[in-house]
């Protein structure tokens, strides 16, 4: 395993732990990707799982935000379905669509199939965290993936779904099913991200961007002992762990209770909810992340910094509300037409704030 990578000054690792950084940090979800040109120019001449496994690339598209923006984490460029890849199922990144894929699981005999994954699988993503870590310096680096009730939603559909009418109906009806679907892309979440912690990452959000479909008894009940066994098996890494999902607001404090009693976890609040809101919802002891509403940053810079400020403002609300930090975000990815110089622009006001 790598060494730990000792990292003090860092305003992100800070804020996660509940120290006062030396800024409010700020990162943006989907930081690297379409709004910078440089990647737009990467990606014209390559598939979107091909980069994902590209060492060089996965590499260099990581870098571009940390250098265009001066944000204070990188997050690894990657895709939350890379690891059902690396475990052999047929899929691919559709552009305009999302994961497809060939053969979707629909009974106990193809939940059956599946096979764990190995860190043989996904050996280009460790060869780019070694190279990441190298390159970053006092910059930390997120690794993430998938949590296992988004990851089964789009095994169960096929591919994106407005209702999730497949996954709720196996979920329901096929409870056996479900549960052994959901144990298996456990065991593929844990070993994807226990790769990344071995190669070098410095935190871990585990991105469950679909459970806001959920009722929370129905969270509680099909999907919070799996996230969980997700975070109490990374919990001997001592690495911070966020966990995130968007139109969760009434999920947040499972969401919480799910991260288990590690010392520096942080929830993820979409845009919908207040942050002082979301830290009592969440209960006392963790920090927060986000909250800005990624269609803002559209309406130009006045509109955008009078936002931002809120949302600085809020989360001082939040904190005396018991949150013990505050990492400032998006409240959900940054969308294809945003400006990069805005961007640029909101990190450096984040900061002078």
């Amino acid at each position: 395993m790598t060494t730990r990578r000792e990292l003090p000054e860092s305003p992100y690792l800070a804020a996660i732990a509940g120290r006062t950084p030396s800024h409010t940090p700020v990162w943006f979800m989907r930081q690297a990707g379409r709004s910078l040109p440089e990647y737009r120019a990467l990606r014209a001449n390559h598939r979107m799982l091909d980069a994902c496994f590209d060492p060089a690339l996965v590499t260099e598209i990581t870098l571009q935000p940390v250098r265009r923006h001066h944000v204070d984490a990188a997050i690894l460029f990657s895709d939350i379905v890379v690891p059902l890849r690396g475990a052999g199922i047929d899929l691919d990144i559709v552009p305009d669509v999302g994961p497809v894929i060939a053969n979707p699981i629909r009974t106990a005999a193809d939940v059956a199939g599946l096979r764990p994954l190995e860190p043989a699988d996904v050996a280009p993503i460790t060869e780019a965290i070694g190279m990441l870590v190298g390159e970053l310096g006092a910059v930390p680096l997120i690794g993430f993936a998938g949590a296992p009730f988004t990851l089964a939603s789009y095994l169960v559909e096929g591919g994106p779904s407005r209702h999730h009418e497949r996954t709720k109906a196996m979920m329901h009806g096929e409870p056996d099913t479900w549960h052994a679907l959901m144990a298996a892309l456990t065991d593929i979440t844990i070993a994807f991200l226990q790769t990344q912690v071995a190669a070098g990452v410095d935190a871990l959000q585990l991105f469950d961007s679909w459970a806001g479909t959920l009722s929370l008894t129905d969270y509680r009940r099909y999907v919070l002992p799996h996230s969980a066994r997700v975070f109490d098996a990374l919990a001997p890494a001592g690495v911070p762990m966020t966990h995130f999902g968007v139109g969760t607001a009434e999920l947040l404090g499972a969401m919480s209770e799910a991260l288990g009693p590690i010392p520096a976890g942080m929830v993820g609040v979409d845009w919908r909810t207040a942050l002082a809101d979301a830290a009592v919802r969440v209960g006392p002891g963790r920090a927060l992340q986000g909250n800005l509403d990624p269609v803002v940053l559209l309406a130009g810079w006045e509109v955008t910094q009078h936002a931002a400020r809120a949302v600085l403002d809020d989360a001082r609300a939040a904190r005396a509300a018991g949150a013990t930090g505050h990492v400032f975000n998006l409240g959900h990815g940054v969308l294809p037409s945003t400006d990069a110089g805005l961007l640029t622009d909101l990190v450096a006001l984040v900061h002078s704030l």
